[in-house]
């Protein structure tokens, strides 16, 4: 980080004088004299280098790796590209912050507008937004930007992640206003039950493709069912699902959100993600944070501009749609470059490999005594599973270094990605095996 160091010492004296100032703790001088710190840090000696890389590694080896991971449920281990992580740890991408002074950040502009198109190309939509904080964020966006003031209800599906259940539930508590469940029936989202639902008072309704069991839905036939209400369709999917999968416009949804971090992020512990949105040119313009777009300088070059910023720091706080700050940029470039090294062939490839591993893992479980599948039908990468002796089996899957699937009221969630081999997947099988039976 040495080349960001802003100013020499000679350089702050001569802004010192032009102050008028002999020192910088005058600038300070409204600040009580007993907050001031008058003495050093007691901090202790400094390492050297190799001090410091083992101290570090004593603490990495208190931490539980898995050499295998079959869990998802909102966060998925696929194989990242090395240079997925190596572009956006660049100097220049790493340090770069919201750009306020817009116009003069050409090059986040453009990574941000090449991020957009990407995702208008994956969804199917007209515009995307610079992004959000994470899926379920987006899931919650989307739902208050397609309120107005006769349709004020949310519907959503039982069957979506909990995260995004929760999230809404939270920002309709915030807003005063209402958020409805839509029943689930064998694993999915129950379509008579939607339609009960349906009134002049709902404004959108949430559903997940695939659902998070798993299960791909009905969308385009829950789609027309709302259209017919005069209510708009909020579409949320796995983006690597989305490279074998309609796109959700084809799909009936006015607004797509996912979450993106199965786009090149690790698991993370919980972060940072990012949340995906886009929508038809219909709703452009009530899509939170910002959009870039494309324009021509006074020259004839070709250059980029902030376009649309919905956030009440631009706007009268009354007529903003969103209090959303800031974006997830980093993320955002790394999703693009993930995408770029891909292409549509590779994340095509990715969701092949998954999805048949998904289902060979799910053939080889459900021949064990008392394992077998809870909902029928087709899945992608997830599928869950009713398992006799679950926590020992989950014990000792986790002690052979194999993280098993979440587990729930109903039974088992497993998940597996394109970066399991068939070499694991058996030996996983061997160890539930074993287990079932002692």
């Amino acid at each position: 980080m040495g080349s960001y160091i802003p100013s020499t010492h000679d350089e702050q004296k001569q802004m010192l004088a032009a102050l008028g100032l002999d020192d910088f703790r005058e600038l300070y001088r409204d600040v009580p004299e007993q907050m001031l710190l008058d003495h050093p840090l007691d901090l202790p000696a400094g390492m050297s280098e190799l001090e410091v890389s083992r101290t570090i590694r004593a603490l990495a080896e208190k931490n539980r790796r898995f050499h295998t991971v079959l869990r998802g449920a909102g966060a998925y281990d696929h194989y990242i590209p090395s240079i997925v992580k190596y572009i956006p740890a660049k100097e220049e991408f790493l340090t770069a912050y919201t750009p306020y002074q817009a116009e003069i950040s050409q090059g986040i502009l453009q990574s941000i507008f090449e991020y957009q198109t990407m995702v208008c190309e994956l969804s199917g939509m007209d515009a995307a937004n610079a992004s959000v904080y994470d899926g379920a964020t987006a899931a919650a966006e989307a739902a208050a930007m397609c309120r107005d003031r006769k349709r004020r209800v949310t519907l959503v599906s039982a069957a979506a992640n909990p995260d995004i259940i929760n999230t809404v539930r939270t920002y309709c508590y915030g807003t005063g206003d209402e958020m409805r469940l839509i029943p689930e029936k064998d694993g999915k989202t129950d379509p008579e039950a939607m339609r009960a639902l349906l009134d002049e008072s709902v404004a959108s309704v949430i559903l997940q493709q695939p659902n998070f069991y798993g299960l791909f839905e009905h969308t385009e036939q829950l789609s027309a069912l709302a259209h017919e209400n005069g209510t708009m369709v909020i579409l949320s999917c796995n983006p690597i699902a989305l490279g074998i999968m309609k796109t959700p416009r084809d799909q009936g949804a006015d607004v797509f959100v996912a979450e993106g971090q199965p786009l090149g992020m690790p698991v993370g512990f919980g972060g940072p993600y990012l949340g995906m949105m886009a929508t038809t040119s219909a709703h452009m313009r009530r899509l939170p944070g910002r959009i870039v777009g494309q324009t021509v300088d006074d020259k004839g070059n070709r250059a980029f501009v902030l376009s649309l910023q919905a956030r009440e720091q631009h706007i009268r706080r009354e007529k903003a749609s969103s209090n959303i700050c800031s974006n997830e940029a980093l993320c955002a470039l790394t999703a693009s470059v993930y995408l770029s090294v891909m292409g549509p062939q590779g994340l095509a490839e990715a969701a092949k490999q998954s999805m048949s591993k998904a289902h060979y893992f799910e053939q080889q479980l459900c021949r064990l005594p008392g394992v077998r599948l809870i909902h029928e039908g087709e899945f992608f990468d997830e599928f869950l599973t009713a398992l006799p002796k679950r926590e020992a089996v989950l014990s000792r899957l986790s002690e052979s270094g194999i993280l098993g699937g979440l587990p729930l009221k109903d039974g088992v969630l497993w998940c597996v990605t394109e970066k399991v081999t068939k070499q694991q997947l058996d030996e996983a099988v061997s160890i539930v095996k074993e287990v079932l039976a002692e």
